[in-house]
C-alpha cells in the first residue's frame, strides 16, 4: 500500500500553519512537523524523512524561507513550495534564484494547495527520471510539463469531505450518469462531477478506452467479451463497434 506523502510546514503564522495542516491531513497527507523558524526546519530535515516542504518566505527569524530553500537545494533531493503573501516582482525574482518547485500565493483554498503539491511532486519525479536517462530539460529546450490531472500512478477522487487516492490500476470502469461519473474500483464506487471525455484525458491512454458513449474501461480488467458487451467483475458493459474491433484486433496481435 502506498505510504502517505510526508510534508514539513514552515510557517510563522500559527493560525495559517494549523489551517494548512488541517487541510492537508483531510486530503490524506502526513504532516511530519509544523515549525516557525529556519533553525527548527533544518533540524527536522536532519532527523526525519520529509518528501516535500511548504515554506513561507518571511519567517520569524533572521534567515528567510529563501535561505531555507537554498539549504534544501544544497543538501537534500526533495521538492519545496514557497507559500507567501508576497507576489511582487522583486520577491518572485528573489525566490526564483533557489529554483522552488512551486509558488503559492495566500490566501488559497484546499484544492489550490492540493494541486500545487501534486504538480510539484509530479514535475520533480519527471525531472529525476529525465536526469536518470541523461536528458536535461535545458538540452530539450522544453519546460517540464505541468499537469494537475495525471499525477504519478494515481488520481484523487473526492467523497464527502475527504480526497481518496485511487491507483489507476484499481479503476475497473467509469460509467456516465447524467452530470456525474461513477468511478468503479474492485470494492468501491465514487461519484465525480465531470464530462466523460474530460475524465478520459486524465487517465493513462494505454489502459483506459472509451468502450461506449457512456463508459470508459480499463482493458486490464476485461474478463470476457461477446459481440455486444464486455464483462468486468460480473458487470456487463455495452461496447461500440469500433471498440469491439479494437479489442479483437488486440487479442489477435
Amino acid at each position: 500500500m502506498e505510504q502517505p506523502i510526508k510534508i514539513l510546514i514552515v510557517e510563522d503564522n500559527v493560525i495559517i500553519a494549523d489551517d494548512m495542516q488541517s487541510m492537508l491531513e483531510e486530503i490524506g497527507y502526513e504532516i511530519v512537523d509544523n515549525v516557525i523558524v529556519y533553525e527548527q526546519a533544518v533540524e527536522v530535515l536532519k532527523t526525519q524523512q520529509v518528501d516535500l516542504v511548504l515554506i513561507d518566505i518571511i519567517l520569524a527569524s533572521d534567515k528567510t524561507g529563501i535561505d531555507l530553500g537554498k539549504h534544501i537545494r544544497e543538501n537534500y533531493d526533495i521538492p519545496f513550495i514557497f507559500v507567501t503573501s508576497n507576489s511582487d516582482r522583486a520577491t518572485v525574482e528573489n525566490a526564483k534564484t533557489v529554483k522552488p518547485n512551486g509558488y503559492l500565493v495566500k490566501p488559497f483554498e484546499q484544492q489550490d494547495l492540493y494541486t500545487s503539491i501534486e504538480i510539484a511532486l509530479s514535475n520533480f519525479i519527471y525531472s529525476k527520471q529525465n536526469v536518470a536517462k541523461g536528458i536535461s530539460t535545458e538540452d530539450t529546450n522544453e519546460d517540464v510539463p505541468m499537469s494537475n490531472s495525471i499525477l504519478k500512478d494515481s488520481i484523487f477522487v473526492k467523497k464527502q469531505h475527504l480526497y481518496y487516492r485511487i491507483q489507476f490500476g484499481d479503476i475497473q470502469f467509469i460509467k456516465a450518469d447524467n452530470v456525474y461519473l461513477e468511478v468503479n474500483t474492485i470494492d468501491k464506487k465514487f461519484l465525480v462531477r465531470s464530462p466523460l471525455k474530460d475524465y478520459l484525458e486524465k487517465l493513462p491512454q494505454n489502459k483506459f478506452y472509451r468502450a461506449h458513449k457512456s463508459y470508459i474501461v480499463n482493458v486490464d480488467h476485461i474478463d470476457a467479451i461477446n459481440s455486444k458487451d464486455i464483462m468486468i467483475n460480473n458487470t456487463l458493459i455495452p461496447i461500440s463497434k469500433d471498440f469491439k474491433e479494437f479489442i479483437i484486433s488486440a487479442m489477435n496481435s
